[in-house]
């Protein structure tokens, strides 16, 4: 998949104060306690996110991912002693590592890497990038491949050399704990699989005793930067069977199979058939939604807010349309809702 620039329908400016800056903990907030706004065609409504068991009811799913965020920040070293940051996104079937150079104030990636150039990493151990990533003919990427010299366990590394991704909206370093959700039990993900992280495990047990089931699926997200809008990068997923199954009864049953976040909705779509069955499977996805690929089988999407132009936006207008994306965002810069991984949530019912 070549990596491009594209734009979905869904256009807004983003208000200067509109960024989540930190943990909603650290502004006096429970985590179900920030803002959720509920989109439906006939209506917008806000409302808090521990009140998402008045929107989903019995016969409904709940499809979330159980990937666990790892520390994917290193500090890195150039041959001439620069300091170059270095997000990790995902290590390869070959042992070869995926990842991103940021420039050395941290904002933005740094685009002037080459194939050969090596940086040096903590413990001894060095990256060789060899070419672009996904596609080896875009040299303009701002993701690489990487050899690392010695190999090692990536997750292991990561554990004891590495730190939470962290972006220039959020003003200080919080421990990974603030960047795990309550589902997180498969370590994988580079950045935080954020759509899940309002939810507590009291909200959970009042979603299955309403009669709502909450199913897994796994999906390790990659590193997007926030600067550069395009397609995601190919993405390791795991869909159960026991998940297949529960989602593909629940859609015939006509009951709402709900995806908490753009990973989820991403794992499912790419097993759904056209006729909405969802079959298990275990790969890596390159599926992007649109309109040329609208979802098949997502029916709701629990989802936090994504910048102008972010890829994001097309994934939510291939499950609940343009028109409707659109009048949920236009309402939330209204309220003064927050962005990013720490901010408010969105609950796509089209």
């Amino acid at each position: 998949m070549t990596a491009v620039s594209f734009t979905p329908a869904t256009r807004f400016t983003l208000p200067p104060d509109a960024d989540a800056t930190e943990p909603p903990e650290r502004r006096g907030l429970a985590r179900d306690g920030v803002r959720l706004l509920v989109a439906r065609p006939s209506s917008i409504e806000h409302a808090r996110f521990r009140d998402l068991t008045d929107h989903i009811g019995p016969g409904d799913v709940v499809v979330v991912n159980t990937s666990a965020t790892l520390p994917a920040a290193l500090d890195g070293t150039r041959p001439d002693g620069g300091h170059v940051p270095v997000h990790v996104s995902t290590r390869l079937d070959d042992g070869d590592w995926v990842l991103e150079l940021r420039r050395p104030d941290g904002h933005g990636p740094d685009l002037s890497g080459g194939p050969g150039d090596v940086v040096g990493l903590p413990d001894g151990r060095c990256l060789r990038l060899v070419w672009p990533y996904p596609d080896p003919d875009v040299l303009s990427s701002r993701l690489w491949r990487a050899t690392v010299t010695p190999d090692t366990d990536l997750a292991d590394y990561l554990t004891r050399f590495g730190r939470p991704i962290r972006y220039g909206y959020v003003r200080e370093r919080y421990p990974l704990t603030d960047y795990q959700t309550v589902f997180a039990t498969e370590p994988g993900s580079a950045e935080m699989p954020s759509a899940g992280r309002p939810f507590t495990s009291d909200l959970v047990v009042r979603l299955m005793a309403k009669g709502v089931a909450v199913v897994p699926i796994v999906l390790h997200t990659g590193v997007s930067s926030p600067e550069l809008h395009e397609p995601p990068a190919p993405e390791r997923f795991v869909v159960p069977a026991a998940t297949a199954a529960q989602v593909t009864a629940t859609a015939a049953a006509g009951g709402r199979v709900v995806a908490v976040g753009t990973t989820v909705t991403r794992a499912l779509e790419t097993t759904a058939a056209s006729d909405g069955t969802v079959a298990a499977g275990r790969d890596w996805t390159d599926l992007v939604l649109g309109p040329d690929r609208p979802a098949r089988v997502v029916t709701g999407l629990i989802t936090g807010l994504h910048p102008p132009e972010a890829s994001h936006l097309l994934l939510l207008e291939a499950v609940a349309g343009a028109e409707l994306v659109g009048s949920a965002y236009d309402a939330a810069i209204r309220r003064d809702y927050r962005w990013h991984e720490f901010g408010d949530s969105m609950l796509f019912l089209p």
